[in-house]
């Protein structure tokens, strides 16, 4: 069965300002600028007053009502990131040997992982910074605006450390997201 109109709509907080073209969402903020483009969907988004975002979908199946609050959700996360910015905290885990993580100009260098002498590289994607927590033993802070870049950057450095070849339950070894959110208020 069809569903005639799904709608929602999306506040537009002070100091933010959208743009949308033709399903191309332009978002900016104190924080700089995020863009994306929505067009794969087939919906109606559009600026109702200066304060509101719409996004209406006719005579959808119940695969498709679904990317109404996706829609949503993607263009929620924008607005958080040129307001605040996005920050995951990682942690390191190892029994024996001890992980040493560097950033080496654009990339981060995973060394002495369960003791192997192979270095794991991972590029940092565009917009993440890297910081290696002073306060905290073993932990390192990876932040940015746009939300996809930096949990992406984040599952790429938990994915180079996965055990193989070994049992699971006991070799707990790794680099893992301890906190992720929002970059919190000062």
């Amino acid at each position: 069965m069809k569903t005639v109109l799904a709608s929602r709509s999306i506040q537009i907080p002070d100091g933010v300002e959208v743009e949308i073209n033709s399903r191309v969402v332009k978002v900016t903020g104190p924080r700089g600028s995020l863009t994306r483009d929505f067009k794969h969907i087939n919906m109606d988004l559009r600026k109702t007053g200066s304060k509101h975002i719409r996004v209406d979908l006719w005579f959808a199946t119940r695969k498709e009502l679904a990317c109404v609050r996706t829609v949503c959700s993607h263009i929620d996360n924008m607005i958080v990131g040129v307001t605040q910015g996005f920050l995951y905290k990682m942690r390191f885990v190892y029994s024996h040997f001890p992980i040493n993580v560097t950033l080496n100009g654009n990339t981060v260098e995973i060394r002495n992982f369960l003791g192997e002498k192979r270095v794991r590289k991972i590029e940092l994607l565009p917009g993440v910074k890297y910081v290696r927590s002073a306060d905290v033993k073993d932990q390192i802070e990876l932040s940015g605006n746009d939300i996809a870049l930096v949990s992406l950057t984040a599952a790429q450095i938990q994915q180079a450390t996965n055990v193989r070849n070994k049992d699971l339950r006991k070799f707990l070894d790794g680099i893992y997201v301890s906190e992720k959110g929002a970059i919190p208020a000062e």
